[in-house]
Formats: structure tokens, C-alpha cells, sequence
């Protein structure tokens, strides 16, 4: 499959405004085309706020509604940055997932 870069140019109005719900749904259903399912999922938040914990339940039900994949795949956990760079200093946060799939 081609890149982020060449599914969602950044000079195609097409996508100019889009919520990354929208990216991600997108990329989904070009995954079924090419045969993919998710087999499951592993998301780090990476934040020193807001507290993750009393979110995680919706952060997993929202992330399985828009995948199209059942909540018992997914996993959601937090870390701090223990006051490191942008993202322990409060100024950003991060997300790092990897995602397996299953060739159908």
C-alpha cells in the first residue's frame, strides 16, 4: 500500500479540514480491500496530563468503533515522560501504536 503521504496528499482539498477519525476510517477500509483484518492493537499515550486512567475505556470503545473491530483486540495504556523534552514539560503529547493484521 502507498504511504500517508501519497494516501492523503496535503494539497488535496479533499481532505483539507478532516478530523483524523476520517484518516483513520479511510485507512481501514483501504486495509479490507487489500485483504487485511485487524488481528489486534497496542496504543501508548504518552502524556504527563490529562490523567489517561479514568478515559481509557472510551479512548478503547472509541478506537474500536472506528477501526470496525471489536474492543477485545484493543489495548490502551499511559505513561509519563517523567518531565522529559515537550512531552513530559506538558507541552504536548504523544500516541505510539503498532497494529498487527491478518491476511484474509
Amino acid at each position: 500500500m502507498p504511504d500517508i503521504g501519497q494516501l492523503f496528499p496535503d494539497n488535496d482539498p479533499k481532505w483539507k479540514g478532516a478530523t483524523s477519525d476520517i484518516f483513520v476510517a479511510e485507512a481501514c477500509r483501504l486495509m479490507r480491500v487489500e485483504g487485511y483484518e485487524i488481528g489486534n492493537i497496542d496504543c501508548t499515550i504518552i502524556a504527563e496530563r490529562p490523567k489517561i486512567s479514568p478515559h481509557k475505556a472510551a479512548i478503547k470503545s472509541n478506537i474500536a468503533a472506528i477501526l470496525g473491530c471489536h474492543e477485545s483486540v484493543v489495548n490502551v495504556k499511559a505513561k509519563t515522560h517523567e518531565k522529559v523534552d515537550s512531552l513530559g514539560e506538558n507541552r504536548s503529547i504523544a500516541c505510539h501504536t503498532v497494529v498487527l493484521l491478518i491476511k484474509v
